[in-house]
């Protein structure tokens, strides 16, 4: 188990900055193992050890896994001079500790998970393991057959050619409504893949990322942690 300064602990769990948790300390209001905390830069292990400030156990989790459903125009990233981010959702205890795993467009919806777990967001995005998104998308125009046929193929884009992709049509029209399935997660690939046959993505939302599912409770902006199961099904990708 790690051992990590006392304030870097709290401050991690929002009971305020250093200087406000020092001052915590000094107030004698953080007891460890029932003996009153008299030094904020003592190491503890926060997993096994009891710690309460002014009276309240915390709840010290070493690893944070948040399924957002990420609303259009905010960006996946932890910071950004100008527009809203990703981590900005979230409270402050998680937002200091989390990252995107992935990103999706400022425009596109949908899941997005967040964690501080480096070894699954490596996993995930990994090009050797393949970890299929679906994602949910109204096109300017209509989609056909051939598209299908296309796709699964593999697209011939300027700077590479994606791997086969499976396009379901749901319906088409001057609108029309799909699901596309892909293996990699280029830059602005499916507005990318679908531009390569004239037509326009309107709206796209992530639907699923491997074996892990948007939340049809979530609304836009709304997260939650993972369940056991999906964290083990995660955890479990290409083993």
């Amino acid at each position: 188990m790690k051992r990590e300064r006392l304030d870097k602990v709290l401050a991690n769990m929002a009971f305020g900055t250093r200087k406000e948790v020092k001052a915590l300390v000094k107030q004698g209001l953080v007891v460890v193992d029932g003996v009153v905390a008299t030094d904020p830069g003592m190491h503890v292990v926060a997993e096994e050890q009891e710690i309460t400030v002014d009276g309240e156990p915390i709840n010290f989790k070493r690893w944070v896994y948040v399924l957002l459903n990420k609303p259009p125009g905010v960006v996946s990233a932890t910071e950004d001079n100008v527009h809203q981010t990703v981590v900005d959702l979230l409270p402050y205890e998680w937002a200091v500790k989390v990252h995107p795993v992935g990103r999706l467009d400022i425009d596109t919806e949908g899941l997005l998970l967040l964690t501080n777990d480096g070894q699954l967001s490596h996993s995930l995005l990994s090009p050797k393991k393949k970890v299929d998104k679906e994602y949910f998308a109204r096109i300017d125009g209509i989609v056909t057959e051939q598209h299908v046929r296309e796709f699964a193929k593999g697209v011939e884009l300027e700077d590479f050619t994606t791997l086969p992709a499976k396009l379901e049509i749901l319906s088409s029209g001057e609108v029309s409504e799909i699901r596309v399935t892909i293996m990699e997660g280029k830059f602005h690939q499916v507005k990318r893949m679908f531009a390569a046959f004239g037509l326009h993505v309107a709206y796209l939302q992530r639907i699923r990322m491997g074996p892990l599912h948007l939340d049809p409770a979530l609304a836009p902006g709304e997260y939650r942690e993972l369940t056991e199961e999906e964290l083990n099904l995660l955890q479990n990708v290409n083993k």
